[in-house]
């Protein structure tokens, strides 16, 4: 193991907004180390980092840096409307022999980096053109390229697919290899224990533990990062949920060859009260514009959404009205209002349902605020709090709850529990549980294949925006998700055969 620290921190404590975000925090990093950073939401992660790369100031304490450091934040903070080759190489671009910017050599070598990453699109394109993961992994390179000594990658993998995972693995040891350190956020398990060397555990701000990662079972890990018992873990860790009595019922939701082209077509899907159906298959295989499509937010080329019978008009509002709520994936760009307040992003949805002659009731809205608060378990000083000084983890909550106040009869979840931690997403996982219990008919979609097995009554398997199967029962295994998906590839393969 390296003994030449590149970071060191000693005792640095931060506070927002009378939260302590941060308290006497101890952390080193060594030369050609990955060190994996877990923690729930809320335990004070992100904040490190920005002390680490020098955004926020600590209130007390010191922090050591020998070396240029390099960041991949979870989501992509590049500029969608310029190039693909202009973001890798932004504020280092090549120069001609007058000083302007070499174009060709920029684009040439833009190709050369990222076909190391598995990209072959063309880096004269717009980035905001590239699927997400692929522009997760421009990201990726820029951080690489920028001949940092020191790399954080929060979240690296939340929107990528396995093969792209399996690139950025491939990366990561790269780099370990080349003595490049590595700080390393993600709450997938397989992950941290296949390529980190070293753990540091922060919970509630503090740091819990630090040691060699393979030293520490993963039970003990979870344990350290809830503040709970490897028992009461054992005995309430394996929450299942979609078990609601919904045999034999009449579907509730019923959307009927949804085609908008050519990201869906002909797609069917429908949901009984108490189930919980799943959308699976790879990126890019139509799973949210099917939800968007069933919620009214993309336009329809052909199809139809019924909901107890009764055909729905196709827009949000009329979706809404008839008793269809959505949790968008992107929370950032499609979920929260950053400037408004806990109380006002939870109670926006509720709005109309809460006012009587154009007033609405405070008093109300403080009743519904403080009820989903504490059922949902949000960390938060004051429901007067800024939505955006929370933790990813808690403002995915405070979506849940926005659409929840609603008392909706479908729950459309897109990623819900994508970038939040173990003890989050045991929670979030819970809740759907007792919904689907309650009656509330869900589709869940998730990019974790055993999240969906685990959590969903049937699986509909979808592959380039059509369905390629539908499975329930002793079927809701992974061998049949992926045959279900390889069977369509190889009706692919044959068509193109014969012609």
């Amino acid at each position: 193991m390296p003994t030449d620290p590149v970071i060191e921190v000693a005792g640095v404590t931060k506070t927002f907004a009378g939260v302590r975000a941060l308290s006497e925090v101890d952390f080193t990093l060594h030369r050609g180390e990955v060190h994996a950073l877990v923690g729930e939401n809320g335990a004070g992660k992100s904040t490190l980092i920005k002390v680490l790369t020098g955004i926020h100031t600590p209130d007390s304490g010191r922090v050591g840096r020998n070396g240029r450091i390099s960041t991949i934040y979870q989501e992509v903070n590049l500029v969608p409307l310029m190039s693909v080759s202009a973001n890798l190489f932004l504020g280092r671009e090549p120069r001609t022999r007058f000083g302007l910017i070499d174009r060709a050599r920029r684009d040439a070598e833009a190709a050369e980096i990222l076909k190391g990453y598995g990209i072959t699109a063309d880096v004269r394109a717009p980035l905001g053109t590239l699927a997400v993961g692929e522009q997760q992994m421009v990201a990726l390179a820029r951080a690489v390229a920028a001949d940092a000594d020191v790399v954080i990658m929060d979240e690296p993998t939340s929107s990528l697919e396995p093969r792209e995972v399996e690139t950025l693995l491939g990366v990561v040891d790269r780099l370990h290899e080349a003595g490049i350190a590595i700080i390393y956020v993600s709450h997938r398990m397989d992950e941290l224990y296949r390529i980190c060397d070293t753990v540091t555990v922060l919970r509630d701000g503090r740091n819990v533990h630090s040691g060699p990662l393979a030293d520490l079972p993963r039970i003990e890990l979870v344990s350290l990062m809830l503040g709970r018992s490897v028992n009461e873990i054992r005995k309430h860790g394996t929450t299942a949920f979609g078990e609601g009595h919904h045999a034999g019922a009449q579907p509730v939701l019923e959307a009927v060859g949804l085609t908008s082209r050519p990201r869906i077509d002909g797609v069917s899907v429908s949901i009984r009260p108490g189930e919980v159906v799943g959308l699976a298959g790879l990126l890019g295989s139509g799973r949210t514009e099917t939800a968007k499509a069933i919620i009214g937010a993309l336009p329809l080329d052909g199809g139809t959404v019924l909901v107890a019978g009764q055909p729905v008009p196709h827009s949000v509002k009329g979706s809404t009205r008839a008793g269809i709520s959505m949790l968008a994936e992107d929370r950032k760009t499609e979920g929260i209002i950053p400037n408004l307040s806990v109380r006002e992003n939870i109670v926006l949805a509720a709005l109309p349902r809460l006012s009587r002659f154009g007033i609405t009731s405070r008093a109300r809205q403080d009743r519904i605020v403080d009820t989903f608060v504490t059922r949902l378990r949000i960390k938060v000083s004051s429901p007067e709090q800024k939505v955006a000084e929370l933790s990813g983890g808690n403002q995915q909550k405070v979506l849940l709850a926005r659409w929840l106040c609603t008392e909706p009869k479908i729950l459309l979840l897109d990623e819900p529990t994508r970038g939040i931690d173990v003890g989050a997403k045991a929670e979030v996982q819970a809740l759907i549980d007792e919904l689907a219990r309650e009656g509330l008919a869900v589709l869940l979609i998730s990019s974790e294949l055993d999240e969906l097995l685990d959590g969903a009554d049937r699986l509909v398997v979808l592959r380039d925006g059509t369905v390629a199967g539908e499975l329930e029962g002793d079927q809701l295994t992974r061998e049949h998700v992926l045959a279900a998906i390889a069977a369509e590839v190889r009706d692919d393969a044959d068509s193109d055969g014969s012609d």
